[in-house]
């Protein structure tokens, strides 16, 4: 059917961090910090990031810290430098498994690994001579602990996306106390945007803005969606970069690199977003050097792909919507809320609205078509701005699409969704850890589970995730070996935070890793959206007490949190 249009308004944009990119830092130059290089010799009782050190192939260097794309001022005080590490690393003789990867210990159940041969992926193809002896170079930036007497085990921050700037997340660590009593070491993961090489792709960025003014699931859309992807496969070949070393396993070995080229005896991991899989990886794979370990927005390696998004955005919807049937004013103006998203969802889904909003970044308006996997995208995003989805939804409900698709349009098209995010290490790990692993058929019967009423041509593009299988076949790398989809078992003191509202990842996902960590607490914080840290006092109260106390965190908060009021109309 044809597409029906409405006429403009004046846009209401969701906060920037919505935009599907983090607020990363680009390799644009560099600034200067106070650190310097020093010897291993000149005395073990300097601050952490203060002396430069060799432990077998990784090299870290005092230095000036990375300029960021947008200001941080809290980096004037930071102590920075450089990581360089090899970019393949060599694996040993008939192995799978990693050069450096630990065996079973008192954090690790002997169970954790099927045997080599039960699990074991294809040979990976020779690599090419121009990337033997590579190295690679990661920013790093220690910002100091507030209390003049900071605990000797620092807190080292894992980045969500894949693809997100550690650096860049430095305010909202700050801002979240992250750093009383503990120094919070920030490094940039291989080939995110103070890295080097920096494997970012405006070019798919920039499609994605314009894929707005497309029918989501159109083959066309699809075939353009690809097109991109292979003019980034060719970008990141062109820098020399080996595209199968861009995963977790590397990833975790560079942290672990950090973790003894600073000195450190013992850390602790926060992760958020994508950084849980990378920390619960790390943890399987490098356990000795670990105190405790906080995952929040929490992403199990052994389910993520698309089934599991699905799962989660029904979770995220289903409270807030909840949460609005038990709020009177809510429930009474806007009854039945969940029964007319579902409706629209399919309706737009078979017969799309196509409508122009005005974006401040953009010379002319801009098109968005807004069908039922656009909508189904908006909320996932809009779960953080709650209060006002109801209303949004009843606007769209009574034939005025306009405050959805500005919304849209302003984080798609926002700067701080151009250019950030590193492509480069995303198809890395999509490629090398999900897609093997997970066939489109699954995502069709994990979206099928989740949403029984949505039309099957949406069901194969989970939200966020969509043309995953097409896009990795273009991308073009063999699969990581299939123990990287095992569950993680440990002892280390584990705090699983989830949001009762995110929809980006399942708030049952914290119970699910729960369940192999035997010193762990999953905590679920109510009226939250995806990564409660970022936006709970509460949930930054718990976080620091976890890291005062593993055994211990202070949750006594969550009994006085109360539901957004949300907005009414008149």
């Amino acid at each position: 059917m044809s597409p029906r249009t409405t006429p403009r308004r004046r846009p209401v944009r969701l906060p920037a961090t919505l935009a599907g990119a983090a607020a990363g830092a680009l390799v644009a130059g560099l600034v200067a910090m106070p650190a310097h290089a020093e010897s291993a010799t000149d005395g073990p009782h300097r601050p952490i990031g203060t002396v430069a050190r060799t432990v077998g192939d990784a090299r870290f260097v005092p230095g000036p810290c990375p300029r960021t794309a947008d200001p941080i001022p809290d980096l004037a005080r930071a102590r920075c430098g450089t990581l360089t590490v090899p970019e393949n690393r060599s694996k040993p003789k008939g192995s799978d498994k990693p050069k450096g990867a630990e065996g079973a210990d008192a954090h690790k159940a002997p169970d954790a690994h099927k045997a080599p041969d039960e699990h074991k992926a294809p040979d990976k193809p020779k690599e090419p001579r121009a990337h033997r002896g590579r190295t690679i170079t990661l920013a790093v930036a220690i910002m100091p602990a507030e209390s003049r007497t900071p605990a000797p085990d620092p807190i080292v921050w894992f980045a969500g996306g894949p693809g997100d700037d550690a650096v860049s997340e430095i305010p909202m660590a700050l801002a979240g106390g992250l750093n009383r009593d503990r120094d919070v070491i920030f490094m940039s993961q291989r080939g995110t945007y103070s890295a080097d090489p920096a494997l970012t792709c405006p070019n798919i960025d920039e499609f994605n803005a314009r894929a707005l003014g497309l029918v989501s699931n159109a083959p066309s859309t699809g075939r353009l969606h690809v097109q991109a992807t292979r003019t980034c496969r060719d970008r990141v070949d062109g820098l020399g970069a080996d595209r199968s070393t861009y995963d977790d396993i590397e990833s975790s070995a560079d942290y672990e690199a950090l973790r003894r080229t600073l000195g450190v005896r013992k850390w602790n991991v926060f992760g958020i977003s994508y950084g849980t899989h990378l920390a619960l990886n790390y943890m399987r794979l490098h356990p000795k050097g670990i105190r405790s370990v906080g995952i929040d927005g929490v992403l199990p390696p052994s389910l993520a792909g698309g089934a599991v998004t699905w799962k989660a955005a029904r979770e995220g919807f289903d409270g807030l919507f909840k949460a609005c049937a038990e709020q009177p004013a809510c429930n009474t103006r806007y009854p039945n809320l969940k029964a007319t998203f579902l409706r629209l969802v399919s309706e737009l889904e078979a017969d799309p609205i196509t409508t122009t909003v005005t974006v401040p970044t953009q010379p002319e308006p801009v098109k968005v078509v807004l069908d039922g996997s656009n909508l189904v995208g908006w909320l996932t995003s809009a779960t953080h701005v709650a209060a006002g989805v109801p209303r949004s939804l009843d606007e769209l409900a009574h034939g005025n699409p306009q405050r959805i698709a500005e919304q849209l349009a302003g984080g798609k098209y926002s700067p701080q969704a151009i250019g950030r995010v590193a492509h480069g290490l995303v198809y890395g790990v999509f490629c090398r850890q999900w897609t093997p692993y997970e066939s489109r058929a699954d995502i069709i019967r994990g979206g099928r589970r989740a949403f029984p009423t949505f039309p099957r041509s949406m069901l194969a593009n989970a939200p966020q995730l969509a043309w995953l299988h097409d896009d990795c076949r273009a991308w073009d790398v063999p699969p990581a070996p299939a123990w990287i989809r095992d569950v993680t078992r440990s002892d280390i003191p584990t705090l699983a935070l989830s949001g009762g509202f995110d929809a980006q990842t399942a708030p049952s996902n914290g119970a699910y890793v729960a369940r192999t960590l035997s010193r762990s607490h999953a905590v679920t914080v109510p009226y939250v959206a995806h990564v409660v840290f970022a936006d709970s006092p509460c949930a930054q109260t718990i976080t620091t007490s976890f890291f005062a106390d593993p055994d211990a965190p202070d949750t006594r908060c969550l009994a006085g949190l109360q539901p957004p009021q949300f907005e009414i109309a008149p």
